[in-house]
């Protein structure tokens, strides 16, 4: 093999983007309004996509504008380049084609016409409706769900993170099965696979049924470890911090900028899917664990929140959840709104948010001013350039109940118990003054309210002075 050839490039794939508008308005007593044809976008000559979108309404038209730039943005981080857009109105989507017979047959014209290799839908297709589109296209068809699990399995690194990619992509493909031809036959098989009279339908059904077993099995193993290794930091009384917000929000940059760590950031979409785990000692020796977990993001699918149930169990087992939210955003509250749903599918509806503005470099100073009246208690920071980030730290002190109050305790120096309580109150206190005498350790600390019950009786809580 020659190395020009082992060094040349994958090919890149001409990409369409396809929407469609729902609920179009008719003009009283004439046709349904037309939509312009697709225009062709200039790009270079490399793998061709086209997108397809669909918002509810005519008056939602900007908003499927931003839905169709955030889909081609997609299809930029699964490596394709978009080079025709179409946005199709409709009283309601076709249940046969999704766009309509004609639309479909102008869409392959254009499509032939800009060499585009797959076309990309901005919504979730039926098994049906990816059939009929893929034979009267001519080329591969990718609706939005597919296209997000793409991502994530080119994006996974870690064993755990393929684990629960692949089963997410098993749980997607099992009711697609229909028509798949011979691509399925590297999930499997072998002598003792095929059952008598059993059709090859039958057969891939039941492996990716098998494998999805065995597959759960192992991110089951992951979850009690998990499980095992929060129940350890509770009983070290040591919170933990989860950051959660949309994808692209600067999550990674804010988790190093707390953590002074390297992880990779990048203005793509889903670049962070294993999540990161890193202690943090404030400057008055304070310590918690900050959590960094995969971006969310409108519509994520289903099966890939329920694949990935032992990571974000994380932020549902979470003391505190900053909700980072890209200030300058066009689509904000579109994006807040996808959060809160994630979250409360996961079952952290219940834990304590704080909304974090980030990227606040990037936006105007009376923009500013209307995010602080509107949410007063949010914070204003730049985690690329630090700005509100020791203002942030603070905030999150308070919340989890960090702040200090200074006690004096007195301990049994040759009690065991006394011993361990001494470590532990070093571990997480300021320690001002230590006393040894007669058997009696007497030490002055600053200690978090959130530790004070656990290294003191209820009356020394409240008295803050062991009698000596």
């Amino acid at each position: 093999m020659s190395d020009r050839h082992i060094l040349s490039p994958p090919k890149v794939e001409r990409a369409a983007l396809v929407g469609l508008v729902t609920g179009a308005a008719r003009r009283r007593g004439g046709p349904p309004e037309r939509t312009a044809q697709p225009a062709l976008i200039s790009g270079v000559p490399t793998a061709r996509a086209c997108a397809v979108g669909c918002p509810r309404r005519v008056a939602q038209r900007p908003a499927a504008d931003h839905s169709l730039d955030e889909l081609a943005g997609l299809a930029d981080a699964a490596g394709a380049h978009v080079v025709l857009r179409v946005l199709q109105e409709r009283p309601k989507p076709d249940p046969a084609t999704f766009i309509g017979s004609g639309k479909v047959t102008a869409l392959a014209t254009a499509c032939a016409e800009a060499g585009v290799d797959v076309v990309i839908f901005d919504n979730e297709l039926t098994p049906a409706q990816l059939r009929q589109l893929e034979e009267r296209l001519g080329r591969k068809v990718v609706d939005r769900t597919q296209l997000i699990l793409d991502i994530f399995a080119r994006r996974a690194r870690t064993r755990e993170g393929r684990w629960q990619v692949e089963l997410a992509q098993l749980r997607y493909l099992l009711p697609r099965l229909v028509g798949a031809g011979p691509a399925l036959s590297r999930l499997g098989g072998g002598i003792g696979t095929r059952g008598p009279g059993e059709t090859k339908l039958e057969t891939d059904r039941r492996r990716i049924r098998t494998r999805t077993q065995s597959i759960q099995r192992e991110i089951d193993h992951v979850r009690q470890r998990r499980a095992q290794l929060r129940e350890r930091r509770q009983k070290q009384s040591v919170p933990t911090v989860a950051l959660v917000g949309y994808t692209n929000a600067g999550k990674t940059t804010l988790f190093n900028r707390l953590t002074d760590e390297h992880a990779v950031t990048s203005d793509a979409l889903f670049v962070t899917l294993d999540p990161l785990l890193r202690r943090v000692r404030l400057p008055d020796r304070r310590e918690l664990l900050i959590s960094d977990t995969v971006g969310f993001i409108d519509r994520l699918p289903h099966a890939l929140v329920a694949a990935f149930r032992a990571t974000l169990e994380e932020v549902a087992e979470a003391n505190l959840a900053l909700h980072v939210i890209d200030a300058g955003a066009p689509e904000r509250e579109r994006h807040v709104a996808a959060v809160r749903r994630v979250l409360e599918e996961v079952g952290a509806a219940e834990v304590p948010v704080l909304d974090v503005y980030n990227k606040v470099d990037t936006i105007t100073a009376d923009e500013r001013r209307r995010i602080a009246e509107r949410d007063p208690a949010a914070a204003l920071i730049s985690a690329r350039t630090g700005e509100g980030v020791d203002e942030l730290a603070q905030m999150v002190a308070s919340r989890l109940a960090l702040d200090t109050r200074r006690i004096t305790i007195a301990f049994d120096s040759d009690n065991a118990f006394d011993r361990e309580q001494i470590a532990r109150l070093y571990r997480v206190a300021r320690v001002v003054s230590h006393v040894a005498r007669n058997g009696r350790v007497v030490i002055e600390a600053d200690v978090p309210r959130r530790y004070i019950a656990r290294l003191t009786t209820p009356a020394q809580a409240e008295e803050g002075v062991d009698a000596r």
